[in-house]
């Protein structure tokens, strides 16, 4: 599937009728660049499942931030895939919904029925396909 989307507005109700497809056990990888959105997705599916109030900091210096059954990661940092287990990775792949910004590294250890989210550049918006 393939959308597109004008402004941050669009994304974030994008994300939020995404988020309601899903149900854990599920893994989401969220691919683009820096600035893409892909935290801007994650936090909208957090607080469409978690609640409006619910704060989401970026994990990019923590690396996973949990929710109650959802785990999001960002493996921006990582540089072993070996350290993936340290981190817990594969528990939220067996347990929660998982969010994972940058999975490159971690493409070894996603499950076959991994949501991959990839977000590009379109002009002022962002377009974004949706590929299982």
């Amino acid at each position: 599937m393939e959308y597109t989307l004008q402004n941050v507005d669009e994304m974030r109700a994008w994300a939020a009728d995404f988020a309601r497809s899903l149900r854990a056990p599920a893994t989401v990888a969220l691919h683009g660049d820096l600035g893409m959105g892909k935290s801007e997705i994650a936090r909208a599916v957090i607080k469409t499942l978690r609640g409006a109030d619910t704060v989401v900091p970026s994990p990019t210096f923590t690396i996973v931030q949990n929710y109650d059954g959802i785990s999001h990661f960002d493996l921006y940092r990582i540089e072993d895939a070996d350290e993936l287990a340290e981190i817990g990775l594969q528990h939220a792949i067996d347990n929660d919904i998982t969010l994972i910004e940058w999975p490159d590294i971690a493409a070894g250890m996603l499950p076959a029925g991994t949501v991959h989210v990839y977000i590009t550049p379109d002009g002022d918006g962002r377009r974004v396909v949706v590929k299982q």
